[in-house]
């Protein structure tokens, strides 16, 4: 197996250039909100430390929201950049608006609370977190785009989107002189409806990077749950969902021993495959936000961009991804 130097991508028609992976911080919630809950408290030391490793082994960009934790994801995130000494200048910070029961004017109204959330860290992607509010798509571009204007955002993306609605967003902010640069979408050998219901298709049409969230489906590509089920019931809302019931887990079973077979081949684990495919499976237009809510889930994050999958091996997993049912 070859080793792999990182080597960035661009993110969309934006001049942002990424690592394949970036680091997902929902985790970083400090249990507040409602949202913040899903996940367990990580202090400051153990953030900052994850978000370390994660420069130090070639990850340049983050992605956070407003709704993680109100905010306290995004004070998190700063609070370890500023202890690491990092500026703007060193790393990319994507933040999101969360829409639901709000208009599109709050994006405008709400953006001096991110400013100040992420200690003056610059935004460099502000994303409409789902499509669902109380404006339209139309609406929200065109107060994403006086965002741009007036330099408190560099550039836009959305998330969630349908096809249709991508669309609707591209040429909206295109009025502007603007690119949608990205949707944040699920993706992951265990999802794949993006490559069906038309997203993946007309992303790359139009030219607009797919972020993946939940790459390694919940943590049940790592195949430790599949090894020991007994841990399932120490989880909080995962322990409820079909995919982590014996059934579930009996259904994704047989990709589970594809990882573990690719995983001895390529000296990684089967998280690191499950995530090599994402980010190269369709090319350099999918990057992936993995999470971490222990250091060495950052240090096998940023192990899964050492190494590349071979075409046949791609393949395999695509092939044995394919036939999994939820």
């Amino acid at each position: 197996m070859t080793r792999e130097k990182v080597t960035l991508r661009p993110l969309g028609a934006s001049k942002l250039n990424v690592s394949p992976l970036g680091l997902g911080c929902w985790q970083f919630s400090k249990r507040q909100g409602w949202a913040g809950k899903y996940w367990s408290m990580i202090g400051d030391d153990e953030i900052k430390e994850i978000v370390n490793i994660s420069i130090e082994g070639g990850i340049n960009w983050f992605d956070t929201a407003e709704i993680y934790g109100n905010g306290a994801s995004e004070q998190a995130l700063a609070r370890a950049l500023r202890a690491l000494g990092k500026t703007s200048d060193d790393v990319i910070i994507a933040t999101k608006w969360w829409p639901t029961f709000r208009t599109a004017r709050s994006i405008a109204r709400t953006i001096a609370a991110r400013i100040a959330a992420l200690d003056n860290y610059r935004i460099d992607l502000h994303q409409i977190h789902q499509p669902f509010s109380f404006s339209s798509t139309r609406s929200q571009m065109k107060e994403m785009a006086k965002l741009v204007e007036t330099g408190k955002i560099r550039y836009v993306g959305v998330s969630n989107f349908s096809a249709k609605r991508m669309r609707i967003a591209h040429e909206e902010l295109a009025k502007y002189g603007l690119p949608l640069v990205s949707n944040q979408v699920v993706y992951s050998l265990l999802n794949r409806k993006i490559e069906t219901n038309g997203v993946l298709e007309t992303a790359k049409e139009l030219g607009i990077s797919i972020i993946a969230y939940s790459p390694l489906a919940q943590g049940l590509l790592s195949g430790k749950f599949h090894d020991n089920p007994a841990i399932i019931k120490n989880l909080s809302y995962r322990k409820y969902m079909p995919a982590f019931s014996s059934k579930g887990l009996a259904k994704s079973r047989p990709v589970i021993d594809m990882l573990k077979e690719l995983a001895k081949k390529y000296d990684a684990t089967p998280s690191q495959v499950a995530l090599n495919w994402v980010m190269n499976f369709k090319g350099d237009m999918v990057v992936a936000i993995p999470g971490a809510t222990k250091i060495k889930h950052a240090e096998e994050n940023i192990g899964a961009m050492n190494f590349k999958l071979d075409q046949e091996d791609l393949n395999r997993l695509d092939e044995i991804s394919a036939g999994y049912k939820s």
